[in-house]
């Protein structure tokens, strides 16, 4: 599965170079779209944003199975239980520390996609508020 997933992220590498496959937005995208607040944009509601695609019609079906094996695998450990990982310990310190007033700066990362770190609070109860750029805390 490695050697796969290393050859499939070199040959992506290489279309890109080759200008034979573009990705879909550009970090500038990301960003508006951050700072509008908006995080159900099209661009952020991929279970895999993160993490390289090696899922595409023409492989093989055995290599299809393989491609569908590690898209899972990034998607559990590398999103899913991170940001569980990540939500619990902010609700931690929440509960531990009930008077006190935090601020948590998170990567863009922790705001992609299903189950990030916002879905883990509310999850939990919390209420969760997008501040824009700009705006005074």
């Amino acid at each position: 599965q490695v050697v796969f997933a290393l050859n499939q992220t070199l040959l992506q590498q290489e279309s890109l170079r080759a200008g034979n496959f573009q990705i879909p937005y550009t970090t500038e995208d990301l960003i508006k779209h951050y700072n509008c607040g908006d995080l159900s944009s099209i661009i952020f509601n991929h279970d895999t944003s993160q993490v390289p695609n090696f899922i595409n019609a023409t492989l093989p079906a055995h290599e299809r199975i393989t491609a569908q094996e590690i898209d899972s695998y990034f998607r559990q450990e590398l999103i899913y239980k991170r940001n569980e990982r990540m939500g619990r310990r902010v609700k931690d310190l929440l509960e531990e520390y009930p008077d006190k007033s935090f601020f948590f700066a998170f990567g863009a990362g922790h705001f992609m996609g299903n189950n990030t770190v916002i879905d883990v609070l509310r999850r939990e109860g919390y209420e969760v508020e997008h501040t824009p750029a700009g705006q005074a805390i």
